[in-house]
């Protein structure tokens, strides 16, 4: 045994589909204080527990047992583990919902709580930033919000209602591109190169539109892959972050009528009688898939890049209007499922916002990111106060424009804003239509030069 030798091991954990073992690098040096020791040695290894490994390293002058603790940089959940973020998502809906009953969580909403608690479960790696469970539900989940919650848009009653909120929506697109000027003065981002007015205009659209709108203009001028995935992990935070800043805005500001959160299952208990509408949702449920299917075969079939959700919106729209009473039978069940995967969503969106990378790989377009949207919010505001607009108006104006209809929708549902639902995603879908035609123009005869 050489007793004045010393051995320096570091282990890397790796994720692996079992949660006994997980494979892992290895690195080591070896340090002698007072002779030089051939280094070449066998290890074997023996699982302690969980964080601490057991590395027993021989050669033939020496054995040395070493303990050796390991670092987790992979959650706990692994983003392969369906099963596990399926349970987790559905659980941190589920507390939204039930913390909303409580006093604490009255004050805001069951969509915030879910955001916030998504947002903290990512961040102290309880639940991964990205897992293929979240592009269902992008995918998927997303898109069948939508016709669910519009079973009531009978279009004849909704245009007495849209237009004072069409105009508060300007206001805000407006402010998204005064604040896209003034974050791009303050914040050029030149350490991108070209990408740095690129990526602007991508966050234009965005914040007029959504997500849809970014991609597209990503694509379109030929964003670096790098620097769009920085851009994405910005948006996630920043989306989380002013989210939770307008519901608390809107903190003060009362309910319609009953809040649908808290009230949705006595709303579908009246409508049928009191009994379970086991029909109703299973027939809800179809019928919204056949809308999805409809949509996405004629988008990809007219190759129109980003009309899925308009085009189950005009759908669900025309069939609303055409049969009110027949869709409106539906509605109470449909308000009960959407219920339950808004609740889903808001858990992604919380749960994609990965502070570390963008600390980590683009705090320029963070840092650009948050004028952008502050400087937004204060046009929106004060121009909207100078006109005399309703604050509820200006803060779901708002929310549609940096997050799109269905956050848009989400928010007016959960602070029982009834009459605003749909006028929401009308200005929201408004928003996506116009968003990479104005992002692209602005980019190329503006910001390019600046």
């Amino acid at each position: 045994m050489a007793s004045s030798s010393s051995i320096f091991l570091h282990a890397t954990l790796s994720p692996f589909p079992s949660p006994l073992f997980r494979p892992f690098t290895l690195s080591s040096r070896y340090f002698s204080k007072d002779s030089t020791v051939n280094s070449i040695f066998k290890l074997s290894i023996r699982c302690k527990s969980k964080t601490q490994l057991q590395f027993i390293c021989t050669n033939p002058t020496f054995t040395r047992s070493v303990k050796v603790r390991s670092y987790l940089k992979y959650p706990i959940v692994s983003p392969q583990d369906h099963w596990g973020i399926w349970t987790a998502l559905l659980s941190i809906g589920a507390s939204g919902l039930w913390l909303e009953k409580t006093k604490i969580g009255s004050m805001v909403s069951a969509a915030l709580v879910s955001i916030l608690v998504g947002l903290a479960a990512s961040n102290l790696r309880i639940i991964p930033h990205e897992a293929p469970v979240y592009l269902i539900v992008f995918e998927y989940l997303l898109p069948l919000i939508v016709p669910l919650l519009l079973f009531r848009a009978d279009l004849r009653r909704v245009l007495q209602s849209t237009g004072r909120l069409f105009s508060a929506f300007l206001l805000g697109s407006v402010g998204t591109i005064v604040g896209t000027v003034v974050a791009y003065l303050l914040v050029p981002m030149r350490s991108l190169g070209q990408d740095s007015w690129k990526i602007a205009s991508a966050l234009m659209g965005s914040y007029i539109g959504g997500a849809v709108n970014y991609i597209a203009i990503t694509e379109a001028l030929g964003v670096s892959p790098s620097v769009l995935a920085a851009g994405v992990a910005a948006d996630n935070v920043i989306c989380a972050i002013y989210f939770t800043l307008l519901f608390a805005l809107a903190s003060n500001i009362p309910s319609e009528a009953s809040t649908p959160i808290n009230d949705v299952m006595e709303n579908v208990e009246s409508s049928y009688g009191g009994k379970l509408p086991v029909v109703q949702i299973a027939t809800a449920l179809a019928l919204s898939f056949g809308i999805c299917k409809t949509a996405t075969y004629l988008t990809e079939f007219f190759r129109i890049q980003g009309g899925n959700l308009p085009l189950i919106t005009a759908i669900v729209v025309v069939l609303a209007t055409t049969f009110p009473t027949q869709f409106g039978y539906l509605a109470p069940a449909g308000d009960m499922i959407a219920l339950v995967l808004m609740q889903i969503f808001f858990a992604v969106v919380g749960a994609n916002g990965n502070i570390g990378n963008v600390i980590d790989k683009a705090p320029s377009i963070f840092m650009f990111a948050i004028i952008q949207v502050t400087v937004h919010l204060a046009v929106i505001i004060g121009l909207g106060k100078l006109f005399s607009f309703d604050l509820k108006l200006l803060l779901l104006a708002s929310n549609a424009n940096v997050g799109g209809p269905t956050t848009a929708c989400g928010m007016a549902t959960a602070k029982g804003w009834d009459s605003l639902v749909i006028p929401g995603i009308l200005v929201g879908i408004f928003g996506i239509a116009v968003a990479t035609f104005l992002g692209i123009g602005f980019g190329v005869t503006v910001l390019k030069y600046l």
